[in-house]
């Protein structure tokens, strides 16, 4: 791996982040801002902290909080704090006095009851961007709803795009919803900073979970806006509700293998179907797309994988074998990439995780800091922003 670059040289260093998220999206957001280099303090209640230290994907954890949290919160400091408690909100109010960026996700109405809404916190710091995360915006009738993922990826028609066409609707099998919003919520948040860099003005930047997902759809949605009707998934393989044939997902005798976009007559030639190669016209991928994929599963179901990527490559057909995670953790490919890194928290327990994907100056980023106990950097963190010494 080339080596990281020093916490010196990451972009945002010297910046502070407050973080006063919980569960995905705002956590993720936050976790990339340190990544790159920002000061990330995750403000938590003292009795349990971040909720998702107890939201679980399976029974595993580690050191009494979820895996989840530990994956999403590394490189993080936590500075434990009570809202409701004045001496506590004093504290808070202290710090974002000095912070650069703020970042929350309470349902709508509850952080300016607790005093610290946009209006509120840039009154203390009007230079300080302040990061705000809704469910579905701030009005309209699903303003209240819980902001969770599945329940977004319902409501925005996502779940209609995935599976065959016999297939009730079914969701993407990961937080979509929470990781779209999360790096929506960061590119706002980098524009309002370079802004910031000019002007002097600091801002507030709004997403939602919503917005999120339906803009993740944006060019289905276009086309449907535009008079191209409902998308219809296939019988066979669907990989898209709107694209042609052979686009999709077929079984071999060993596995399966996706097929992207691609001539069905030349297809139909590799693969040695001469009932393909018939369909030579644009159109006809469309309009006999079902047809066309039942032919491909029946031929590509004779062969292994490995066999129909040995022709198909060789002609320069747009395709790859379907990886399970043992099979893709085994494969060169993926550890050129170096991805994982090992991260260990204070109490010396360690754990495999993903690093960041982005690179900076041809170099990789990585950090060993895993995630906070609650309130374990309390005092490291009253003692570096809010003695009096320091807040003079």
């Amino acid at each position: 791996m080339t080596a990281a670059p020093a916490p010196s040289q990451l972009p945002l260093k010297g910046l502070i982040v407050l973080d006063f998220s919980q569960f995905l999206a705002g956590p993720s957001a936050a976790l990339r801002l340190a990544d790159l280099g920002a000061d990330v303090i995750k403000i938590e209640r003292p009795d349990g902290g971040d909720l998702s230290r107890q939201l679980y994907v399976s029974n595993l954890s580690l050191d009494g909080d979820s895996t989840i949290f530990h994956t999403i919160n590394r490189n993080k400091r936590s500075f434990a704090a009570n809202l409701k408690n004045p001496d506590d909100l004093e504290s808070v109010r202290q710090l974002i006095r000095k912070a650069d960026v703020m970042i929350q996700n309470f349902r709508p109405g509850i952080i300016e009851r607790l005093g610290l809404g946009y209006e509120q916190v840039s009154e203390l710091n009007p230079g300080i961007v302040y990061g705000s995360i809704t469910g579905y915006g701030d009005k309209g009738p699903w303003r209240d709803k819980p902001g969770q993922d599945l329940l977004v990826q319902a409501l925005s028609g996502l779940t209609c795009l995935n599976g065959n066409a016999d297939d009730p609707p079914v969701a993407v099998g990961v937080a979509v919803a929470d990781m779209m919003t999360g790096a929506h919520l960061v590119q706002g948040i980098l524009a309002a900073l370079v802004r910031r860099s000019i002007s002097g003005k600091g801002g507030r930047v709004d997403v939602s979970l919503l917005e999120s997902t339906l803009d993740l759809q944006f060019e289905f949605l276009t086309t449907y806006l535009n008079g191209g009707g409902l998308p219809q998934r296939s019988q066979i393989g669907s990989a898209s509700g709107y694209l042609s044939a052979p686009y999709g997902i077929y079984p071999t005798t060993d596995g399966f293998i996706a097929i992207a976009m691609n001539p069905v007559d030349r297809l139909g030639e590799l693969i040695g179907c001469q009932e393909l190669t018939r369909f030579a016209s644009t159109d006809s991928w469309f309009s006999s797309r079902d047809e066309i994929k039942a032919l491909l599963h029946r031929q590509l179901a004779t062969q292994p994988t490995a066999h129909w990527l040995d022709i198909l490559e060789a002609a320069d057909i747009w395709c790859a074998a379907v990886l399970d995670w043992p099979t893709l953790a085994d494969h060169p490919g993926f550890q050129a990439l170096e991805m994982t890194q090992r991260i260990t928290n204070a109490r010396g327990i360690d754990m495999t995780t993903t690093r960041c994907p982005i690179r900076i100056d041809g170099r990789t980023i990585t950090s060993p800091i895993g995630a906070p106990k609650v309130g374990e950097h309390t005092q490291d963190i009253r003692k570096q922003y809010l003695d009096k010494e320091h807040t003079q």
